[in-house]
């Protein structure tokens, strides 16, 4: 009687659902190291948009020191090569379906490839900024140009931030939730109350926060629903010559100010 032989199968006749599920297991890392190249059913999963819906970078940190000088910061060439060798192989995979974007705070992303990012991801919602020492206005205001669909934007706290606000007031139409890392003023909290009073979500965790800034926001923001407030610094600066003081606990007017929100999250323990 003759022995029935199992006919192997090969990598590449594997079905695309099943690559594709095989390949969401991936890093950014592992995703970009060649996998599409093997043949054309692989090239096929990897470029399948299910795995591109987020471009999570946040792994990613650049090789940097410090410096007294514009921008502050000098950036390895070596770790720029990797990273502009990793967004040019996502964003050619992923065909401009990258909806969220997210950077790690210390990836020293360039003027050039946050163009380049913008360029090839045009339906972009959600976006968590990298550090902003080389990114320039031109640079970051061309990019909010494009993306039209933004709906959330996390970022660094920057010294000037009306020109910023008005171009994502002019440029996205969706847009409604905002978070800041850093310290948040008085001049901060009127540029959103001008630029962006349709705002639903607010974050400013782990900032430190101004008295005045956290009261202008509650009296002045009508469709505000959520605000985080949580392990911030808030600080009230009294009449001189008092000293600016921590406050340990909030009034009673600013929770009944807050009371008109859906979720005021806050936490003035640590």
């Amino acid at each position: 009687m003759e022995e029935s032989g199992s006919v192997a199968r090969r990598w590449e006749d594997l079905d695309t659902d099943v690559l594709v599920k095989i390949f969401q297991s991936f890093d950014i890392f592992q995703l970009t190291s060649g996998v599409a190249s093997v043949c054309s059913s692989w090239h096929m999963a990897c470029c399948d948009p299910m795995l591109w819906n987020t471009l999570d970078l946040s792994v990613m940190r650049s090789n940097f020191i410090k410096i007294p000088l514009e921008p502050y910061v000098y950036v390895d060439a070596r770790s720029d090569k990797t990273l502009t060798r990793i967004l040019k192989i996502s964003l050619s995979l992923s065909q401009g379906n990258i909806m969220t974007l997210i950077f790690h705070f210390n990836l020293y992303v360039s003027d050039d490839q946050l163009t380049y990012t913008a360029e090839r991801c045009p339906r972009l919602r959600r976006l968590v900024m990298p550090a902003w020492n080389r990114i320039k206005k031109t640079g970051i205001c061309k990019a909010i140009r494009i993306w039209r669909d933004l709906k959330s934007l996390t970022m660094p706290s920057i010294a000037n931030p009306p020109y910023l606000m008005e171009e994502i007031a002019n440029n996205c139409k969706n847009f409604s939730e905002l978070k800041v890392m850093g310290p948040f003023d008085n001049f901060f909290a009127t540029t959103i109350i001008t630029c962006l009073p349709k705002i639903k979500v607010l974050s400013l965790r782990c900032s430190m926060l101004l008295k005045d800034a956290l009261i202008s926001i509650l009296d002045n923001l009508q469709n505000l629903e959520v605000l985080n407030i949580s392990h911030c610094l808030l600080i009230e600066i009294p009449p001189l010559p008092n000293p600016r003081r921590i406050m340990e606990e909030l009034d009673q007017s600013i929770l009944e100010k807050a009371s008109q929100l859906r979720q005021f999250i806050t936490c003035m323990k640590d």
